[in-house]
């Protein structure tokens, strides 16, 4: 199978574009969804959490503000918790791979691909981008987003430039949402082109 690696900062509009690649009969994992199991009611990765920052779960799994205040700015803190949850994340992961084996194309969707080193277990990577404004537009429309919070966020993100740099392709998003299917649409024609070859 071709196992791609899609990923894009904040904003940029990557989970319409995943979503946009099932529409199309694609597997998608989605990484975000699985840490949200992960630490939702009963969540595998909720023991561990409360061991390590104690009073940051309770019976509706992980309390996120309170996790937040305890590992923002603190990049111990933040190894901890990546301690944690990227190995459990990596095993659905694997298992996703192996339920979707037969398949001859799966998308990874993956916020911090390059930032975290999943760009070279992948065989194709793919960034959704858009202009910054656009970026920002979109981001300080989100429920409780802050200009601080945007930019610790940004910070901890690899540039969108250095992004598209390394991508083998870049989907782009600024623009319709028609545009985009038409894009994703040739990237998916392209892949299983390759796939025949």
């Amino acid at each position: 199978m071709i196992v791609v690696g899609l990923t894009g900062s904040i904003g940029m509009g990557k989970s319409t574009v995943a979503a946009m690649f099932a529409r199309l009969g694609l597997p998608v994992f989605d990484a975000d969804a699985a840490v949200h199991t992960l630490q939702g009611p009963g969540g595998a990765a909720l023991p561990a959490i409360e061991a390590a920052f104690p009073g940051t779960t309770n019976a509706n799994g992980l309390d996120r503000p309170r996790l937040g205040a305890a590992v923002f700015g603190d990049p111990a803190g933040m190894k901890r918790l990546e301690a944690i949850v990227h190995p459990m994340v990596g095993a659905l992961q694997k298992r996703f791979l192996l339920r979707h084996r037969r398949k001859p194309v799966v998308v990874l969707d993956i916020p911090l691909l390059f930032e975290k080193g999943g760009h070279a277990k992948v065989d194709v990577t793919v960034v959704v981008s858009a202009p910054p404004e656009v970026q920002r537009a979109r981001v300080m429309a989100r429920p409780g987003m802050t200009e601080a919070k945007f930019a610790a966020i940004l910070a901890a993100q690899m540039p969108d430039a250095e992004k598209r740099a390394r991508a083998d392709i870049v989907i782009p998003t600024g623009s319709s949402l028609i545009a985009t299917r038409h894009a994703v649409k040739r990237v998916v024609a392209c892949l299983a082109a390759a796939k025949r070859r």
